[in-house]
């Protein structure tokens, strides 16, 4: 009976934050996705990947002097993605459907760290059409992994 206690709180444990970070949102709503840096250093680097094919984002280098947000080949993130400069925290404005998935964000330099926020995006009640979705309030669960 210990070993099976053992085991169960083994895997607890080890399970606990592996998705990171949840934000529920409405359709036409901006989210923040914080790096929780208060500054970026000259020897990190910053890369932030979204879906199940990790495509990414966006990217900091300081070194190179790298700032860039990209598209995934779809064109759902066309001029919604903002890269906050000094702490590489990552802005989606106007969000929809398309937009709910996983993101990943690597911070590598002194200290590797990975860090994972679920975005769940819920469209707006439309009279007629069956479509029912409530407001939800954003919500938060912090994860950290450092490698």
């Amino acid at each position: 009976m210990f070993h099976k206690f053992v085991l169960f709180c083994l895997c607890c444990w080890g399970l606990t934050g592996v998705f990171g970070d949840s934000v529920s949102l409405m359709e036409g709503d901006s989210v923040t996705l914080n790096t929780d840096l208060t500054e970026i250093h000259e020897d990190d680097d910053i890369l932030w990947k979204f879906g199940a094919e990790k495509s990414q984002i966006a990217k900091i280098k300081i070194k190179k002097q790298i700032f860039c947000t990209s598209d995934v080949p779809d064109g759902r993130f066309r001029d919604r993605l903002k890269l906050d400069n000094q702490t590489g925290s990552l802005n989606i404005t106007n969000i929809t459907t398309e937009h709910t998935g996983l993101y990943e964000l690597e911070i590598s330099g002194a200290k590797k760290s990975l860090k994972t926020f679920s975005v769940s995006v819920y469209g707006e009640y439309k009279a007629g059409t069956g479509n029912v979705c409530s407001k939800m309030p954003m919500s938060c669960r912090v994860s950290n992994h450092e490698i």
